[in-house]
This record gives structure tokens, C-alpha cells and sequence, in this order.
């Protein structure tokens, strides 16, 4: 994990996207992995590369990777880029 993504850094936005956003990764699994039937989803670790959630999909826990459009530089990356793609899974489930 690089020196801008820590464990801790990880840790601390996979546990607010969890908890606060738990919508927005069910949105994630289904605009960026194509799993237009995940139901839910969990945040379990994001690097400066991309994201690894957990998807419910027909009951079935299903491991998602994410990557992103480009490698982030920081934590404050991550979040511009988390709220981005949030607008761009709306976009795409009109």
C-alpha cells in the first residue's frame, strides 16, 4: 500500500463509506463492475489504484474490484474521486 494510502487511511474512508454512504457503494458495484442486481455493498479496502468492495448479488457475497481512471495522489483525491463517480453512476443509471 503506498505511503498515501496507509491502512489507517484505508481504513478510516472504508469505515465512513460504510457507514455513510452505503448507497453510493451499492452504486459503485453496479455502474463500474456491472452488477446491475447488487442489492448491497461494502467498501473493504481503496488504494491509490482502485477500490475492493463486497457486493450482494442473488444472495451471493460477490468480491468487486474497482479501479479508478487514475492513480490518486492522496486521501483528498479519493474523496473528489469517490464523489465524482457517485455523479457518473447516476448518469448511467438514467
Amino acid at each position: 500500500m503506498s505511503e498515501q494510502f496507509s491502512t489507517e487511511i484505508s481504513s478510516r474512508i472504508c469505515n465512513h463509506m460504510n457507514q455513510d454512504h452505503a448507497d453510493a457503494i451499492v452504486l459503485y458495484a453496479q455502474a463500474f463492475a456491472g452488477l446491475a442486481d447488487a442489492t448491497a455493498a461494502e467498501m473493504l479496502a481503496i488504494d491509490a489504484q482502485g477500490m475492493d468492495l463486497k457486493a450482494q448479488v442473488n444472495g451471493e457475497a460477490v468480491p468487486v474490484r474497482i479501479q479508478f481512471d487514475h492513480t490518486l495522489a492522496d486521501a483528498q483525491d479519493a474523496h473528489h474521486t469517490l464523489v465524482d463517480m457517485i455523479k457518473q453512476s447516476r448518469v448511467k443509471g438514467k
